[in-house]
């Protein structure tokens, strides 16, 4: 997993069932966010170090593509047991590099498990179909079978979670894999796959590649690899969808959001003003699920501002180890002065700074405390473009027809919730709404891993989604036989 250099760790990457250093001498830091210390540096991968870890992922897929789906499944029912037992491990582990409150971290975990007991269903989920009879003496089946080498490109903001996202279902699929973590969080990622091997994965099934912009594009280039998933932001999502497209690679593209919080009158205001900070505000606001917008109708924005004002002074700011902490780090200096800026140009446009957090205390972190903007006209830039830290703009809106117009104006469609107490208000927002995810009263409205991570728009480039069925169908392709078999002679 590591190797010493002085007093701080180098990361090595993992292909063929061994750890190896990497041939590029280039590194980044990897620092904890709460204190500003190093506390790791993360190799920058070449193409020689990805050459090894796709020929080592080929050769292992020649036996593992044979392996029976129930086999594949005993591996994910081991690969559950172990996530279970070290879920605090990890979960710290996550706090530690990534800077979110220890809950959250634990939520990380937990919901990329439950794709893993998802996968575990392999048997079921792997079946084809069949006619018999389809025309005279002719019978038809459908079968699925493995890509071959896939590779996964993962974002910091959810270390644990959104590599089980992708792993658990392209391996059970009989795919191999190469994993390539973001740069900024690759610890948790190392830790994960020394639990695959521990569960009984054989080698080159699994394979860990580190790296930053020009190894994702290797990645993208090489022609061993016949499928790349991608989560992170809407410029780079592009970039790796058209890229890995004219390589001829099958691609699902995650990318960023824009995500709106209707609050209507009759809402439940105690309940909706608490969730819609949590929503906003958890995990630095480094959430594609986080509400960013809040859009109150009627006469409904007063109070709510006053209610967010007065939950943001009283919110603690401290480290996620800390239970107690509501507000923690961003994860690293460069993206804390990006949010700042966007706060910059929030006032510029006319915004009015209800609660300012740029100028929340510090010991050395990457500390912002929540800001509200109120105020907020739909073409400012602050309420078009993903900030991606803790911002919330406030817009106002005279009716449920003009917010929902609002919403599906916007570029982005990963998610829109409201708050309501009229079933009709909610329904004409499900149906009209121009978003994948929808939540009702529901801050964060994330699907089970049964179900697809399905945002629209700018929010996703591809044909299918992450996790439930689009997963399995993305790591498997089908083959259709049709079978005619002569009469036995008489």
């Amino acid at each position: 997993m590591a190797s010493d250099l002085g007093t701080t760790t180098v990361l090595k990457n993992y292909s063929g069932g061994r750890w190896v250093e990497a041939s590029s001498q280039e590194l980044v830091d990897v620092w904890d966010p709460a204190t500003g210390d190093v506390i790791a540096r993360t190799p920058l991968s070449n193409r020689s170090d990805l050459d090894r870890a796709v020929d080592d992922a080929t050769q292992a897929f020649e036996l593992w593509s044979e392996e029976p789906p129930p086999r594949r499944a005993r591996i994910m029912f081991a690969l559950q047991r172990l996530l279970q037992d070290n879920l605090e491990e990890l979960a710290e582990l996550i706090v530690l590099e990534n800077g979110k409150g220890i809950d959250e971290a634990r939520g990380d975990v937990q919901r990329g498990l439950e794709v893993v007991e998802f996968a575990a269903g392999a048997p079921t989920l792997l079946m084809g179909s069949g006619l018999e009879q389809v025309s005279r003496g002719i019978d038809t089946d459908m079968y699925r079978y493995p890509l071959g080498v896939v590779a996964g490109i993962t974002p910091f903001n959810f270390p644990a979670m959104i590599p089980l996202w992708m792993m658990p279902l392209a391996i059970v699929c009989g795919n191999t894999f190469i994993l390539k973590p973001s740069q900024r969080t690759p610890l948790t990622a190392a830790r994960l796959v020394e639990l695959f091997e521990e569960a009984g994965l054989p080698a080159g099934v699994l394979n860990l590649v580190h790296g930053a912009g020009d190894t994702v594009d290797h990645v993208l280039d090489h022609p061993g690899i016949r499928a790349v998933s991608f989560v992170g932001s809407a410029t780079v999502a592009r970039h790796i969808y058209a890229r890995a497209a004219a390589s001829g690679k099958r691609v699902q593209a995650l990318a960023g959001a824009k995500n709106h919080m209707v609050l209507m009158p009759d809402a439940d205001l105690d309940f909706a003003a608490e969730a819609i900070f949590s929503s906003a505000f958890s995990n630095g606001g480094q959430r594609c699920l986080a509400g960013s917008v809040g859009v109150a109708v009627g006469g409904a924005g007063d109070e709510l501002i006053e209610r967010l004002a007065a939950i943001a002074e009283s919110a603690k700011v401290g480290s996620g180890l800390d239970a107690d902490s509501v507000i923690t780090p961003v994860t690293t200096e460069e993206h804390r002065q990006r949010v700042k800026g966007w706060i910059d140009t929030g006032a510029e446009e006319g915004a009015r700074i209800v609660v300012d957090g740029r100028n929340q205390g510090s010991d050395g972190g990457f500390w912002l405390g929540p800001t509200v903007l109120d105020g907020v006209r739909p073409e400012m830039a602050v309420a078009q473009e993903e900030i991606f830290g803790p911002v919330l703009v406030v817009q106002r809106s005279a009716g449920l027809d003009e917010a929902i117009e609002t919403i599906n104006r916007s570029h982005y469609g990963n998610a829109a919730v409201i708050f309501t107490r009229d079933g009709g208000s909610a329904r004409r927002f499900r149906r009209r709404v121009h978003a994948g995810m929808i939540g009702v009263n529901i801050p964060v409205p994330a699907p089970m891993a049964f179900f697809p991570f399905s945002g629209w728009k700018g929010s996703f480039y591809g044909d299918l989604h992450a996790t439930g069925r689009d997963g399995i169908d993305f790591y498997t392709e089908r083959k259709v036989i049709t079978t005619r078999w002569p009469a036995p002679p008489s």
